[in-house]
């Protein structure tokens, strides 16, 4: 049997530990050591309980960052898997485990092509850096918006950013993610008056008075997308009201929305033109509104370009731009200047139960990465 791969080794030993968000189970330490021994600069930026790392080699510009989280979900029923969640195990020419794809593979990738880009290319340009977090998959609070904060704060910039998100589709590489929608979300509260239905001129129902609101705001154009994000969607995803008699009209409402939005519109924006309907309804109103992050949108240029060509170096594909899909944390980085773009393996079975991935994709994932840093960072 031949040998197993770095990359390969350094995932299975990634995935093995349970790192079940916002642990990190000691993966940072395990590749700050790898990462000290290529002479990066090891700074562990722990913010309440997650566990950040902000490694960087050299002092110079422009600055090149991997960005990644060791946190994964949790595995969910471990007997409805084929194979322990957290023991690594290779079979039918795949590694399977949880994080294989989401995303401890990218991360081995990140590393592995690293190190061989030092040995090879020790006098690089610029700097490098990686920027992981145990708070990805979780509420996001104290991960990589604390990190990128702490660098805001002392003017340390990312001039281009590689995030391992799962953006592959069918190959390795045929898919990566250029921007990302914004996404806010609203919990909305409407007034009405409680009472007795056989009264109905002693109440106000709120949830009569809301229907021709929410239709309103279902059928509203935000905007018309562009080339590369489809146009702003709104999503009602729970509506709640009663008090569980059925001779009882509610006092208010619950609205539980969505937005994901293209770089047409600003979140403010839509909170005025939301507060505009309502208001046109004459409705008694509250919301709370909570912002995942900003659209971003990284458009062809040096970073973009270095990717598809390394890409096609290695696998012979043209890869197609994207923009689909939720959120990552590039929504974090992208807003200081640096290019983001999102580029991992297949993301078929991420979040899923038998989560696996391809080891040579992981071979192939790591073998672009060192390309795109050697067309970057090697005059």
């Amino acid at each position: 049997m031949p040998s197993e791969s770095a990359t390969l080794t350094l995932a299975k030993e990634l995935i093995s530990r349970p790192s079940v968000t916002p642990e990190d189970a000691g993966c940072q330490s395990y590749l700050s050591e790898r990462l000290s021994a290529l002479g990066f600069n090891i700074e562990p930026m722990p913010f309440e309980e997650v566990t950040n790392l902000w490694a960087r080699k050299g002092t110079d510009g422009p600055l090149f960052c991997f960005a990644g989280h060791t946190d994964v979900v949790p595995s969910g029923p471990e007997d409805r898997w084929r194979f322990p969640p957290f023991t690594p195990t290779v079979a039918d020419g795949l590694l399977w485990g949880r994080g294989a794809a989401d995303m401890k593979g990218s991360i081995a990738a990140f590393v592995t092509a690293l190190e061989r880009f030092v040995q090879r290319h020790p006098n690089h340009q610029g700097s490098i850096a990686l920027l992981i977090t145990s708070d990805e998959e979780g509420p996001f609070i104290n991960g990589t918006t604390r990190v990128v904060d702490t660098l805001e704060a002392r003017d340390e910039k990312i001039t281009w950013c590689i995030v391992g998100e799962p953006s592959s589709t069918d190959k390795v590489g045929d898919v990566i993610k250029n921007g990302r929608r914004g996404s806010i979300s609203g919990s909305l509260t409407i007034k009405g008056k409680q009472g007795h239905v056989a009264y109905p001129h002693l109440v106000r129902n709120p949830i009569h008075m809301a229907a021709p609101a929410l239709t309103a705001l279902a059928q509203e154009v935000w905007d018309e997308g562009n080339d590369y994000f489809p146009p702003t969607s709104f999503q009602i995803s729970n509506i709640h009201a009663g008090t569980g008699a059925t001779n009882v009209v509610p006092g208010e409402l619950k609205v539980e929305f969505n937005l994901r939005f293209s770089t047409e519109i600003t979140d403010q924006q839509i909170r005025e033109r939301v507060a505009n309907i309502l208001n046109q309804h004459q409705l008694d109103w509250h919301i709370d509104w909570t912002l995942s992050g900003q659209a971003f949108l990284t458009e062809a240029g040096s970073l973009v370009d270095a990717c598809r060509e390394a890409i096609y170096d290695v696998t012979q594909l043209h890869t197609e731009l994207s923009t689909a899909g939720g959120t990552s944390d590039g929504r974090f980085i992208a807003p200081t200047g640096a290019q983001v773009v999102e580029l991992g393996p297949i993301n078929a079975t991420i979040h899923q139960v038998d989560e696996r991935v391809s080891i040579a994709d992981l071979d192939k994932l790591s073998n672009i990465y060192e390309q795109i840093l050697i067309k970057l960072l090697v005059a």
